[in-house]
C-alpha cells in the first residue's frame, strides 16, 4: 500500500492554525508530520494551503487522536474491523497505536522510537540478516535500517496495523528509496509463516509479541523452538515481555520466557522490559 503523504493534524495543531488565522497572520509555521519536518501553511480567511493543496479548517478535534485528509474531511486515523484501532499522539512526535483502548507501545518515559532504538542495539543488527516477528507500527525495522541492516523481515499479522503503518509517518515505507530494498514487509502470522523460513538462515532476532492473553501461541515452547531453528549460533534475540500481572499476582512472565528460551537452546538474561538471548 502506497504511504500517505497529506497533513496530519492533532487538537494541539488544529488550534495553532486557527489561533494564527484569528491573529490575522498569513502564514503559520510548524509541523504536519507529528514532528518529523516541520514546513508553512499559507492562512486564508477560508481554508489554508499546504505543499500546493487548500484544505479547510478542521472543527473541533478531540484529544488523543491523529487526523489524515480523506480527500472530503479530517478523519480519525483509526479503523474498526474486529477491534477498535488507532494511532494515537504523544508528546515525542512518535505516535503510538492502541487496540480496543490498551496502549501497545510505552511511551510514559521517552518516544517509543526512542525506545525502540534502544532494544534494537541489544541485537546490534548492522550488516546482519534479522526477522522482525510481530512488525506494529515498525519501529523496530526502522531503527535497523538506520542501523545498517543488511536485510530485515518482518511479519505483521493484522490489516488495519498495516494500514495505520501507511499514515503514520515514522513508520518506514518498504518501497522507498531510504529502505533501499532491504525491508521486506510481510503480511502473515508468523507463528504458521515461521516454518517457512530456513534454518539457520537469521542472525538476529526481534520479537514483540502482544501481550500473552491475546497471542498466548508466541510465548509458547513450540514457538520459541523455531525461533532457535531459524537463528544461526551465536546470533541474538531481543523478546519484549513488559512486567503484565506483577502488582495483582506472583506471575513473573520475564523469568517465566527466560526459562523456555533456555529450554529452546538459547542462553537467556533480562534485560530492559523483555528478555535477551544467544543462541547456544
Amino acid at each position: 500500500m502506497s504511504h500517505y503523504t497529506g497533513p496530519l493534524l492533532t487538537r494541539l495543531v488544529g488550534e495553532a492554525l486557527l489561533a494564527a488565522r484569528a491573529a490575522g497572520n498569513a502564514e503559520w509555521k510548524g509541523s504536519m508530520d507529528l514532528g518529523r519536518s516541520t514546513g508553512s501553511a499559507s492562512l486564508q480567511a477560508e481554508d489554508w494551503q499546504w505543499n500546493g493543496q487548500r484544505y479547510p479548517y478542521p472543527g473541533k478535534l478531540k484529544d488523543r487522536t491523529i487526523y489524515y485528509w480523506d480527500g472530503e474531511d479530517f478523519s480519525s486515523v483509526s479503523c474498526f474491523s474486529h477491534s477498535l484501532i488507532k494511532l494515537v499522539p504523544t508528546e515525542w512526535g512518535a505516535p503510538t497505536f492502541e487496540i480496543d483502548g490498551i496502549k501497545m507501545l510505552p511511551t510514559s518515559k521517552e518516544s517509543p522510537f526512542e525506545d525502540a532504538r534502544r532494544k534494537v542495539a541489544l541485537v546490534e543488527p548492522r550488516g546482519k540478516v534479522v526477522l522482525d516477528t510481530c512488525g506494529g507500527l515498525g519501529y523496530f525495522a526502522a531503527c535497523c535500517l538506520e542501523a545498517g541492516v543488511a536485510r530485515i523481515q518482518s511479519f505483521e499479522k493484522n490489516p488495519d496495523v498495516l494500514w495505520l503503518r501507511t499514515i503514520n509517518p515514522w513508520s518506514p515505507d518498504p518501497d522507498a528509496a531510504s529502505s533501499g530494498g532491504r525491508l521486506a514487509l510481510n503480511h502473515a502470522d508468523v507463528s504458521q509463516a515461521i516454518a517457512q523460513v530456513g534454518d539457520a538462515s537469521v542472525d538476529a532476532l526481534l520479537h514483540d509479541p502482544p501481550r500473552f492473553g491475546i497471542a498466548g501461541e508466541l510465548y509458547s515452547q513450540a514457538f520459541y523452538d523455531q525461533l532457535a531453528r531459524v537463528l544461526r549460533r551465536g546470533g541474538r534475540l531481543f523478546h519484549y515481555t513488559g512486567s503484565p500481572n506483577k502488582l495483582t499476582s506472583d506471575r513473573d512472565v520475564p523469568r517465566e520466557v527466560a526459562k523456555r528460551l533456555e529450554k529452546a537452546g538459547f542462553q537467556a538474561q533480562l534485560a530492559l522490559d523483555g528478555v535477551l538471548a544467544t543462541r547456544r
